[in-house]
Parts: structure tokens; C-alpha cells; sequence
């Protein structure tokens, strides 16, 4: 006789199907050709992992950004948001990027460093604005960590074998952010 199915609907993902992402991706990046060196093409233009490397430093950065404004709006999730704030901004560092001068989830936001070696002279683009309720803010963040995971995941598949072995690293810990700002606050 089969069991009777959960009363509760769950939604967003499931602890096993987060386990399976790590081993998945990493096996994926492992299988990766290419060379791991990078530099710069013909032209003095930096490489394609150079250029990949930048863009996921930065937007580490903007993700940074977007859990201080969250902070800053709803200062009672602050002790649940710093470690994952303080992984991201370790994913920033190992993209090379920068954190320095970034502010600490208690403190109101300031501008977002941009990651060193991009060649871009812009700052990362200001967060959106913050929903009033705390549960909606939790929601959008986990959200934009999605978003985030699922477009490093698709960015491994042309990476180099180093680069992508990050990529699906950080990927993976984005998708248990997701979990832990979803899931785990129920």
C-alpha cells in the first residue's frame, strides 16, 4: 500500500535534488576541454575566460549589494543574511574580484567595488528596490540567487577546466542559498 502523499506542498527545490546539483556540476566542469590559461587574444583584448571571470566577480558584487539593501530595509534579517552575504562576497574574491570597503550587512549600503581586472570603469548596477515584507524581500533574493546559479551553470559548459570547476562550484552554492533563503526559513 503506498504512503499517503505530504499535506503540504513544497515549492522551489528539494534537498536531494540541491545534492545532486554539486556532484552533477562538478562532473560536468571535470570533463571540460580547454586550457586553463588565460590572457589576452590577438588584439590585446582580455580572453573569453578573462572576460567570463570579470562578469561573475561583478556580478558577485551586485549580489552583495542586493543582500545589504535587503539588510538595510529589513535590519531584523541581518544575523540570517551575513554568512551568505560573506559567501558571496568570498565567490567575488575568488572570481577576482574585490570586497574591500564593502560595507557589513548591519551598516547601510554604499556603492559596490567593481572587481579589479575587468577593464570595466563602471560600478555594479544599483539593486532594485526592497519589497516592504520581509518574506517577499527573502523571496526576490532567493530569486536573483537562482538566476544567478543557473546562468554560471550554463557558463561552465565553455569554460576553461579551472574556471569551470569554480563556475560549478559557486553555482552550487547558490543553489543552496536558494534552499536556506525558501526552505529552510519555513
Amino acid at each position: 500500500m503506498p504512503f499517503p502523499s505530504s499535506p503540504r506542498a513544497r515549492s522551489g527545490p528539494h534537498r536531494r535534488s540541491l545534492l545532486a546539483v554539486a556532484p552533477a556540476a562538478l562532473l560536468v566542469a571535470g570533463c571540460s576541454a580547454g586550457s586553463d590559461k588565460s590572457g589576452t587574444t590577438g588584439g590585446g583584448r582580455p580572453s573569453a575566460a578573462d572576460r567570463a571571470r570579470a562578469r561573475a566577480a561583478r556580478d558577485s558584487v551586485a549580489l552583495a549589494a542586493r543582500y545589504d539593501a535587503v539588510v538595510a530595509a529589513h535590519p531584523k534579517l541581518a544575523e540570517r543574511l551575513r554568512p551568505l552575504r560573506a559567501e558571496v562576497l568570498r565567490h567575488a574574491e575568488a572570481f577576482g574580484g574585490t570586497a574591500k570597503g564593502s560595507p557589513s550587512p548591519s551598516s547601510s549600503p554604499s556603492p559596490s567595488p567593481s572587481p579589479s581586472g575587468s577593464g570595466a570603469a563602471a560600478a555594479a548596477p544599483s539593486p532594485p528596490a526592497v519589497p516592504a515584507k520581509e518574506k517577499d524581500a527573502l523571496a526576490e533574493l532567493a530569486a536573483a540567487e537562482r538566476e544567478l546559479a543557473d546562468r554560471r551553470s550554463e557558463a561552465l559548459l565553455d569554460a576553461p577546466g579551472e574556471l569551470a570547476r569554480l563556475l560549478a562550484s559557486v553555482a552550487a552554492a547558490g543553489a543552496a542559498h536558494v534552499y536556506l533563503l525558501t526552505e529552510a526559513g519555513r
